[in-house]
């Protein structure tokens, strides 16, 4: 889809190389440029003490691109990268802006080397204020401070962090949505522009529909236990075979009768304590404790029969592991093998989009620390001294 797309990526950990790595699987050409000392998502896996064989973390948001070295600390190393952007549609970078106001690689100096380039900036806490030049990782700019982690965690809960990458890779979809706007656009005027995305921004707009309430009402109701929630039969419940639930039922729409069938007890509907949405919220904790009574009385195969029966919106609450044998997900397309390099491929989460008709999907590994080097600059044009002159070879 995005084949003819270059796009020059000077970025580290997950938020911004996987954005990078949506637009790799879907075409792009990225070429993702490191220090001599590499992305330390390299090394995922040795800050946590532990010795992998692989490292999947990495993979997943830097496979099929070609990477380089540069060390833009070095005149040779800054002159070589605008050499590169010079060729690019878009530059993608999580670096701090002072930092690269330092080392001449600011929007207005790259702009200057290529006028259509697309220059997307992504940070913790966007390009003004403060905090603009501030360290941004998904656990504080998108988690903790974005306020996604208090509206999560029940009311009274200690604050607990988010998983692996997952405020990252929401920014990476804003930021592949904010690129390709300004790719459109220039399609029009012929010129590039700034991008910015942070995953403090990411974050409040990931919690827009709490936080349209807070901004209109200037109050938000907590997340609360299942014996103490404001909607009791948007609930969870247990199976007799030990297997979650999680039932939601429509808004704008009564579908009391059909969930009360479902559990096998239609009589609750006209139980004057249950028979309006505001009686049930009055009676909370009596209604999810016959209702998990009810379920827990079923096997999961009888619950989902009797959910789907009543064309009900429920889902399995599922572990990771048990989502890898989902049906479902694979027919869906969320998992695509993945070249490992040596001829083999491995499962891997695909890109949060496809395209039925077009290819799409992992176009290779990814690479090796400044596999690609000498590669991309001899497309440039460089010769081999000036390149071993640039690699230090």
């Amino acid at each position: 889809m995005l084949e003819g797309l270059r796009v020059v990526e000077l970025a580290t950990y997950i938020a911004a190389p996987g954005a990078a790595g949506i637009m790799a699987d879907w075409g792009a050409d990225v070429i993702k440029v490191e220090s001599p000392e590499g992305d330390p998502m390299r090394r995922f896996f040795d800050t946590i003490a532990s010795e992998q064989d692989a490292n999947p973390v990495f993979e997943l948001d830097n496979r099929g691109k070609r990477a380089v070295v540069l060390d833009i600390r070095s005149d040779k190393g800054r002159d070589a990268l605008k050499a590169l952007v010079a060729t690019a549609d878009i530059f993608l970078t999580n670096v701090r802006p002072a930092a690269l106001a330092r080392a001449g690689l600011d929007h207005e100096t790259l702009r200057a080397v290529n006028p259509r380039l697309v220059y997307c900036s992504l940070t913790g806490y966007g390009l003004q204020g403060p905090d603009a030049d501030k360290a941004g990782m998904d656990v504080a700019a998108f988690w903790s401070r974005a306020g996604v982690g208090s509206i999560t965690a029940p009311k009274g809960a200690e604050p607990f962090p988010i998983r692996t990458g997952m405020g990252d890779h929401v920014t990476s979809l804003a930021t592949v949505s904010a690129i390709l706007a300004a790719v459109f656009e220039r399609q029009n005027t012929g010129v590039g522009r700034l991008v910015e995305t942070s995953l403090l921004r990411t974050g409040v707009y990931a919690i827009g529909s709490d936080m349209a309430i807070q901004l209109r009402f200037g109050k938000l109701a907590s997340t609360r236990g299942r014996r103490e929630a404001i909607q009791p039969l948007a609930n969870f419940f247990k199976t007799r075979d030990g297997r979650w639930i999680c039932l939601l039922p429509r808004q704008g729409a009564s579908d009391w009768a059909q969930i009360a069938k479902a559990a096998g007890r239609p009589e609750l509907v006209d139980d004057p304590r249950f028979a309006t949405s505001k009686s049930r919220r009055e009676n909370t904790a009596a209604l999810v404790d016959i209702l998990d009574e009810a379920f827990g009385a079923m096997d999961y195969v009888e619950a989902e029969a009797a959910l789907d029966a009543g064309d009900l919106t429920w889902a399995p609450y599922q572990t990771p592991r048990e989502l890898v044998g989902d049906a479902q997900a694979e027919a869906a397309g969320c998992f695509v093998d993945t070249p490992d390099g040596m001829g083999g491929t491995f499962r891997a989460p695909a890109s949060p989009a496809r395209f039925p008709g077009a290819q799409d999907g992992p176009r290779g590994p990814a690479p090796r620390l400044g596999a690609d080097t000498a590669a991309v600059f001899r497309e440039l044009g460089w010769s081999d001294d000036r390149i071993a002159g640039l690699t230090g070879s």
